[in-house]
């Protein structure tokens, strides 16, 4: 997967002032971003879908459930988008404490449109990266689960930087089938390559 298969990112605002929700949508519109507003956190999870990919904008302060709590069950979730939160002079420290939990920025108030919008930018980057990778990690470990059992042994050993010789001791086998398997193994992968198995190994997560 790559940028260009991702759908179109959104930007999900946040906020029970209607005022203030409104000229935030018409910001993000202004620069050509697609977005999604909530009255409220609630009404924002009961439509959530963590599929889709960009970022939340959300004000800290709300009646019921707040954006810090909205925060705090986002990151929760592995797909969630990074959540910028905007904030009031009182609510920095509380929002220090949010970022230290996974919430990707806080805005005080007032701020500037451009700091906003750089800031949402940044998000929706750092979204579709993750997403990416993500991706890639699903594909490695479905090439890792075609491998056969005596494949996935050998292939332990090259990622444990073993020469044949060693591996075909471990596993009392000549070194010419250690060969044939490590070569349906790198063939299978896709690799060309010990440093690119290795790194392949590493991003999926493969266990030795």
């Amino acid at each position: 997967m790559n940028q260009e298969e991702l759908e179109t990112p959104l930007v999900f605002l946040i906020d029970d002032d209607e005022p203030v929700l409104t000229a935030v949508a018409l910001l993000m519109k202004s620069a050509g971003l697609e977005c999604r507003t909530y009255s409220s956190a609630r009404v924002f999870l009961d439509e959530f879908d963590p599929e889709l990919p960009g970022c939340i904008v959300t004000d800290m302060r709300m009646p019921g459930l707040s954006g810090l709590d909205l925060q705090e069950k986002l990151a929760q979730m592995e797909c969630a988008p990074p959540v910028i939160l905007i904030t009031g002079h009182g609510d920095v420290p509380a929002a220090v404490r949010a970022m230290k939990q996974g919430a990707h920025d806080f805005i005080e108030k007032p701020f500037s449109d451009q700091v906003l919008l750089d800031s949402v930018m940044r998000a929706i980057d750092l979204d579709i990266s993750r997403r990416i990778d993500q991706a890639k990690v699903g594909q490695y470990q479905n090439l890792f689960a075609s491998l056969t059992e005596r494949e996935h042994e050998v292939m332990t050993g090259v990622v444990a930087g073993k020469p044949n010789k060693i591996i075909a001791d471990d596993l009392d086998l000549s070194i010419k089938t250690v060969e044939f398997h490590r070569h349906n193994v790198m063939n299978k992968l896709q690799v060309e390559s010990v440093a690119e198995l290795v790194q392949m190994a590493l991003a999926a997560r493969f266990k030795t």
